[in-house]
């Protein structure tokens, strides 16, 4: 599927970044090219255009892609895992069913964080986090057989609300999961518990090599409900939370690190906790998937209705002011990744049931999509 949306709507969403390319990008059909800024506020000439990839999708959630280029994303209401194959000439397939898994669809529960194994075209295997009817769980998924997942962690606590779910491969080939606080905040500071917390854990589910703690796969604690987690070039562990009422944060994570959940959100006085490295205010924020382009941090937002690009300088401190695009011109967005095809892919999360009028949301018939953004940075080549 390729829909261009219209040259007035791509103008509005389109994405000026410094981003990694993998062949050049299928060029638009309609519409002039648009002039716009760059994310430190520099006024360049580019080449930027969206199209749509999938729609009447049900809450997709999970996104990542395998060694070929195919994509793979989760529906978080079904438990349906969906292949879209990507030709070399850019252009997009229709969804196809891989594989369903059984999950308890309960509030902000279902099928949630994927990751495709660094090993994939040995061990065919992707990782999924999910909710059952007792708790959030990690489980293998062996793509080339007809097994049920195969649990590596389990015992998640699950709830309603707040299950975090945030899964990838780190650089250091270790799996890292996001957990939320399933709506018991004190949880997050005990270490012993495995809500509020980013863990690290091998393939097989075990703590990984270098922990803070050796027999135990926490890595981060105080934390209320991530659902981004992104590396920069250098390798420092970025991740995307969810405030109360006061602050949304985006978090630099360093390992043993305590983020003052339920005790501080945003900033603290307290030197015990760590402070964000970037906050708003969560009616502009509500920020889930994250993605960094070069030295640019991406993030999808669901209640700000947009994309937030945050330029970090080599300190991990943004280095400009953070410029805002897509906003409200297609929802509530949930995750963001960057495709081996150079472009920017967005999922839109309009029937997970909190997008109506009141908040400044309507669905349409189209929705759930899948949207794919490019700039001239892409047909560049630029790394």
């Amino acid at each position: 599927m390729r829909r261009l949306l219209s040259a007035a709507a791509a103008t509005a969403a389109a994405l000026t970044l410094a981003s990694c390319s993998f062949g050049e990008p299928p060029e638009p059909e309609t519409g002039e090219p648009p002039n716009l800024p760059t994310p430190s506020g520099e006024a360049q000439e580019q080449t930027s255009f969206m199209d749509v990839v999938a729609e009447g999708l049900e809450v997709p959630w999970g996104l990542d892609f395998l060694p070929d280029g195919t994509a793979i994303v989760g529906e978080r209401a079904t438990g349906r895992i969906l292949t879209i194959a990507v030709a070399e000439d850019g252009t997009t397939g229709e969804p196809e069913e891989l594989r369903t898994v059984d999950i308890a669809d309960t509030g902000e529960g279902g099928l949630l964080g994927l990751a495709v194994s660094p090993d994939f075209d040995t061990d065919q295997a992707i990782y999924a986090y999910y909710t059952t009817d007792t708790d959030n769980r990690i489980a293998r998924i062996d793509t080339a057989s007809d097994a049920a997942p195969e649990p590596i962690l389990t015992g998640i606590p699950a709830a309603p609300d707040h299950n975090g779910g945030a899964l990838d491969f780190g650089p250091d080939g270790f799996l890292y999961a996001a957990t939320g606080d399933a709506g018991d905040g004190n949880a997050a500071q005990n270490p012993d518990s495995l809500s509020g917390k980013i863990l690290r854990i091998t393939t097989d589910g075990e703590p990984a090599e270098g922990n803070p703690t050796a027999d135990s796969p926490v890595y981060s604690l105080g934390h209320r409900n991530v659902e981004g987690l992104a590396w920069n070039p250098a390798g420092r562990l970025y991740a995307t939370e969810f405030g109360q009422d006061v602050a949304d944060e985006i978090n630099l994570i360093e390992p043993g690190s305590n983020y003052g959940w339920p005790f501080f959100e945003g900033t603290d006085t307290d030197d015990a906790y760590a402070d964000p490295a970037l906050t708003w205010e969560p009616f502009e924020a509500s920020c889930a998937g994250a993605v960094f382009l070069e030295d640019t941090l991406v993030t999808a937002c669901l209640r700000g209705q947009r994309l937030w690009m945050v330029q970090f300088d080599e300190t991990g401190v943004p280095a400009a002011e953070p410029q805002a695009t897509a906003v409200n011109e297609f929802g509530r967005l949930r995750s963001v990744a960057m495709g081996p095809d150079g472009m920017l892919w967005v999922t839109t999360s309009n029937r997970d049931g909190r997008c109506d009028e009141d908040r400044g949301c309507t669905p349409d018939e189209a929705d759930d999509r899948i949207l794919r953004f490019s700039t001239s940075y892409a047909a560049q080549g630029r790394v």
